[in-house]
């Protein structure tokens, strides 16, 4: 688009169905490569992508010529057949329904950048449920707990 100038930085966080822990730390590196692959042939910006073994995030620099659920859509489907077609996992992989999507400004993407980066250190604290949470709360984003992920305690 002539004359459109924009900033959005977008952290989109997604979890594995049934949040069962099956992103393996032997492919999830390959995987990551793949997801800003993915952001990058939709010609949007992959700034960094991380998780651990039941769910991602994507720190992404968004164009606003596309709509983030049309972005997230096909992150997790085109991610979920990569997975299935490598056949990474026993029996098929899945995505859950959902997302969270967080926006955040130019000044705040060093922190957010190293917060994805250490993801493992930082689950050592706190579980993924209270990580969510926190990221709701923060945001101000209103939430029923029925309608968030399904929690594996």
């Amino acid at each position: 688009m002539s004359g459109t100038f924009s900033q959005i930085y977008i952290q989109v966080v997604f979890a594995v169905k049934g949040r069962e822990n099956l992103i393996a730390n032997s492919w999830k590196g390959d995987l990551h490569k793949y997801i800003s692959g993915i952001i990058r042939g939709k010609e949007q910006k992959p700034i960094i992508v991380n998780g651990m073994p039941d769910h991602i995030h994507a720190f992404i620099g968004l164009k606003p010529s596309i709509k983030i659920s049309d972005l997230v859509r096909d992150i997790k489907n085109n991610s979920s057949n990569f997975i299935n077609d490598k056949k990474l996992v026993k029996g098929k992989f899945s995505l859950q329904e959902g997302y969270g999507a967080f926006s955040y400004s130019h000044s705040q993407i060093e922190n957010v950048f190293n917060y994805i980066l250490n993801q493992e250190e930082h689950h050592r604290k706190k579980t993924f449920r209270e990580e969510y949470i926190e990221l709701m709360k923060k945001f101000e984003i209103e939430y029923n707990d029925q309608y968030l992920f399904e929690w594996i305690e």
